[in-house]
């Protein structure tokens, strides 16, 4: 992980190492662990966030808002069907969905201003009104500000879990130490393993004891630089660290292996299936924050949602990835009712933005899943933060139905109009987050509210009454 240099507050394990702290090497996880700032108490709320992202941006017209009285200039190929909410109807291409439609809610009028990739998911999950491409975000994403509320030394399982860690985002000014805890290999692969997360035998938890106690040995190097003064709080998150990686409980949590064949089977047997199964098996361990990331080859195009023309006949490469979507998203719906996790889990769904209503032409280049020969004038769709859906289940909220509404092309909410301040409120609620009066400091000390934006959550989704 990158450090901010210049920054006392940011020091890399390199610099560490420099200052005479070599023995921190040997926690090969610890950076995730490390605080180098005061934090504040952990919030004793026992909630959970699974996104579920579609980088790129999918098109609501083919999944979540269907819009079969407009034109052909912007209507695509496929119908809508029922689903069993009556008066809900779906993309043809999301047939799974349509079963489980009363355990979900859509939200179909959500409108930013990030025209571009970054800028959509920086608004979203940060709520500044980021204009600006920048590869991080210039102010922390929730999922960083919720691990830094939410940090305990004693946690035998990593707090936030990227199993497809969402482009773009990252901790900013909180510092490295609260960023996602990242797993890139594919959890459908048979030899799937998690580096760093391979359970220390009783050798290895033995070095890095001794290792962590001729830290704390050298505990004059303080008084080397001033910077160093925080150093004491390297203790509870040298803890931390040593738990996860000489505990079993996070070996366990990963052990996707231990699922049967048929729970396998019903997400489907595909790298985005068993992301969500494994977020499943993540959050029954209590891990809090898990994003997925739908990504790669089974997205066809260019391995992202990003459907513009040139990349693709955006109806075939929708059609393409849409089966794979369709079938673990349910499957995950499913399993958050079943196993009772329903008011603990919110699962969330959605891009950075939906797409352009009006078709777009380019000449394919004829090199990916759902091009036409090279040459070929082919169908897209661009950009549109003026118009998306999200789908919400779980997180104790309301569910089986439609929130908002777009005009009959779906270009503009005509009806709730959603903005970034409001989603992000309505996530914030659910982890039990004061949004309106949480704050930390920026690089120059001063407190920076973490909800740059107004927003109030969403009325409409909750919550369900107990019996």
């Amino acid at each position: 992980m990158p450090a901010h240099h210049g920054h006392p507050s940011n020091l890399s394990r390199r610099e560490i190492m420099r200052l005479g702290l070599g023995g921190l090497s040997a926690l090969s996880i610890s950076d995730l662990a490390r605080q180098r700032s005061h934090a504040k108490e952990a919030i004793d709320q026992d909630t959970a966030v699974i996104l579920v992202w579609l980088p790129g941006g999918h098109s609501h017209l083919e999944t979540y808002d269907p819009k079969p009285q407009a034109t052909s200039d912007f209507r695509g190929p496929y119908q809508p069907i029922k689903t069993v909410v009556p008066g809900m109807e779906l993309c043809e291409l999301l047939p799974h969905h349509a079963r489980v439609a009363d355990r979900f809610s859509l939200l179909r009028s959500v409108v930013h201003t990030g025209f571009c990739h970054q800028q959509g998911t920086h608004q979203l999950l940060t709520g500044f009104p980021e204009r600006v491409l920048r590869r991080k975000p210039l102010y922390p994403d929730l999922f960083s500000v919720t691990n830094k509320l939410r940090y305990r030394p004693n946690r035998q399982v990593p707090n936030y879990v990227g199993v497809g860690p969402v482009n773009f985002l990252g901790p900013s000014y909180l510092g490295n130490a609260h960023d996602v805890f990242s797993v890139t290999n594919d959890p459908n692969l048979d030899n799937f393993s998690v580096n760093n997360l391979n359970q220390a035998d009783q050798a290895t938890a033995t070095n890095i004891s001794r290792r962590i106690n001729l830290r704390k040995q050298l505990d004059q190097l303080k008084q080397r630089a001033d910077y160093l003064s925080r150093m004491d709080t390297l203790d509870s998150f040298e803890e931390q660290a040593f738990n996860v990686l000489t505990g079993s409980a996070a070996t366990n949590a990963f052990n996707i292996k231990a699922e049967t064949d048929a729970t396998r089977d019903r997400y489907g047997r595909n790298r985005w299936g068993q992301q969500l199964l494994l977020a499943r098996r993540l959050v029954e361990s209590g891990v809090d924050l898990v994003t997925a990331q739908f990504s790669g080859s089974l997205c066809g195009g260019v391995g992202n949602w990003d459907d513009h023309a040139v990349n693709a006949n955006c109806f075939e490469a929708i059609k393409y990835r849409l089966q794979f979507l369709d079938k673990a998203v349910a499957a995950l719906v499913e399993d958050i009712y079943e196993r009772g996790l329903d008011r603990r889990v919110l699962l969330v769904v959605t891009g950075e933005f939906g797409r352009t209503p009006r078709i777009s032409y380019k000449a394919s280049t004829g090199k990916r899943i759902g091009s036409a020969p090279a040459g070929t004038v082919q169908p897209g769709r661009d950009h549109w933060p003026r118009a998306t859906s999200i789908l919400f289940a779980g997180g104790g909220m309301q569910t089986g139905q439609v929130i908002g509404r777009t005009d009959m092309r779906g270009e503009d909410p005509v009806e709730r109009i959603v903005g970034r301040g409001d989603f992000l409120a309505t996530i914030y609620q659910h982890l039990g987050i004061d949004f309106k009066h949480t704050a930390f400091k920026d690089y120059s000390g001063r407190p920076i509210p973490i909800m740059l934006s107004e927003g109030s959550p969403i009325k409409e989704l909750g919550p369900v009454q107990s019996s």
